[in-house]
C-alpha cells in the first residue's frame, strides 16, 4: 500500500497517522503531509478492505469525502478499531453513522460554515438561470438561431416570488437573505420554528409547496428527509413551480421529478445533485427548462483554501486533545443543509 510519510512533527515526535479517504489537490495534500503521516487510500490503488488491513500503523483520525466510495459504518469502524475521529469535508454527514460513532467514542466533525456562502450563491444563481432560461438561451445563440427565429421565449422574474426553503440551516438561511434582497417572500420548513426569523414556518413540506412558487431543497439527507420532495409535494407546487436542489440528490424522488417535468406538473428545475451521481437521468439532458450542474455548488478557489485550513484545524484540535471546531452529534443533523461531495 502506498503511503506518504511526512517530516517529523514539532518537537521531534513522530507524526500522527491519518487515513485520507478523499482526493485532494496538491496544496491540500501537501499541507496534510507536512503535519501527519498520511495513509492515502486513492494513491494506494487497492480495494478499501485491503487498504485498511494493510495500514502500517493504527490511525486515530480519518478525513472522509461525502458521497464517495467510503461510508463510515459499522463494517468500516470494525476494520479500523483504532479510529477516534472522523472529519468530513462537507456539511452533509449522511455517509457517517453518527449513532455508531457515538457508541464507540469516535468524534465527528464536518465543514461547518466553510461552504455556506458559496452554496447559497449557487442556489440563487441557478434559480435565476432556470427562471430566465439562461442555459437554453445560450444554446439558442450558439446554434445561430437568433437571426433565424428572432426573439427568444420570455422567462419569468425572480422578484416577488414566494420561495419555500426546506432546511433553514447555515445554507438555507443565507439563501433566504439573498432572496429577500430580490423582494421574494420567504417560507420555510425545518425541524422546528426558528425564533430568530420572521419568515413563515410550515411544519409540513406539502403545505409549504402549496404556498410557494419556488421550492429550494437545502436540508441534510437522512431517514426523515429522503424523498421529502415526492409526487404529492411536486403536485402541490404546481404547474408554474420551480424546484432547486443543492442538498442531496435523494432528498427528491428523482423518478417522480423527471415525470413531473415531462408532464408539465411543474415548470422547471435547477439541480446540482442527483440520486446516483455521476449518472444523470437521460430525460433531463434535453429539457430546456432544467439547469444542471455536476455537484459544484461549493466549488470555488476560495472555499477550497478555507476547507483545507478548516480540516487541518479540526485534526490538530483532535490530536492536541482540544474540542473540535465543528463537532456533529446524532441528534443535531435532521435539517442541517447537506453540502456536499467534498
Amino acid at each position: 500500500m502506498a503511503s506518504s510519510v511526512t517530516a517529523r512533527a514539532s518537537g521531534g515526535k513522530p507524526p500522527q497517522a491519518l487515513l485520507l479517504l478523499r482526493r485532494c489537490d496538491a496544496a491540500f495534500h501537501s499541507a496534510l503531509q507536512q503535519r501527519f503521516h498520511v495513509l492515502d487510500f486513492f494513491a494506494s490503488g487497492e480495494p478499501l478492505p485491503a487498504f485498511l488491513a494493510a495500514a502500517p500503523e493504527p490511525p486515530r483520525a480519518a478525513v472522509v469525502m461525502g458521497g464517495g466510495v467510503v461510508r463510515v459504518d459499522t463494517a468500516f469502524l470494525d476494520a479500523v478499531p483504532s479510529l477516534r475521529c472522523v472529519v468530513g469535508t462537507g456539511a452533509g454527514v449522511d455517509h457517517i453513522d453518527l449513532d455508531e460513532c457515538a457508541r464507540r467514542g469516535v468524534a465527528v466533525a464536518n465543514s461547518g460554515r466553510v461552504f455556506s456562502a458559496d452554496a447559497a450563491d449557487h442556489a440563487v444563481g441557478a434559480l435565476i438561470a432556470v427562471l430566465r432560461r439562461l442555459s437554453a438561451a445560450e444554446r439558442f445563440v450558439r446554434r445561430g438561431l437568433w437571426p433565424l427565429q428572432g426573439d427568444y421565449n420570455l422567462g419569468s422574474k425572480l422578484g416577488g416570488k414566494r420561495v419555500g426553503i426546506i432546511g433553514l440551516g447555515n445554507i438555507g438561511s443565507l439563501i433566504a437573505k439573498r432572496l429577500e434582497a430580490f423582494g421574494c417572500v420567504i417560507n420555510y420548513n425545518s425541524r422546528r420554528p426558528k425564533e430568530s426569523v420572521s419568515y413563515n414556518y410550515f411544519p409540513n413540506v406539502h403545505d409549504l409547496a402549496s404556498e410557494s412558487d419556488v421550492l429550494v431543497v437545502a436540508c441534510a439527507l437522512n431517514k426523515e428527509t429522503r424523498h421529502i420532495v415526492n409526487k404529492d409535494v411536486l403536485a402541490a407546487l404546481g404547474k408554474d413551480g420551480i424546484v432547486v436542489n443543492i442538498g442531496r440528490g435523494a432528498n427528491i424522488d428523482e423518478a417522480e421529478l423527471v415525470k413531473a417535468l415531462k408532464e408539465g406538473t411543474i415548470a422547471g428545475a435547477a439541480l446540482d445533485v442527483f440520486e446516483n451521481e455521476p449518472k444523470v437521468p437521460a430525460e433531463l439532458l434535453s429539457m430546456d427548462n432544467v439547469i444542471l450542474s455536476p455537484h459544484i455548488a461549493v466549488f470555488t478557489s476560495e472555499s477550497r483554501s478555507d476547507l483545507r485550513d478548516h480540516t487541518i484545524a479540526n485534526l490538530e484540535a483532535f490530536f492536541s486533545g482540544k474540542p473540535l471546531l465543528t463537532p456533529v452529534f446524532p441528534n443535531k443533523v435532521s435539517h442541517i443543509a447537506g453540502k456536499s461531495n467534498q
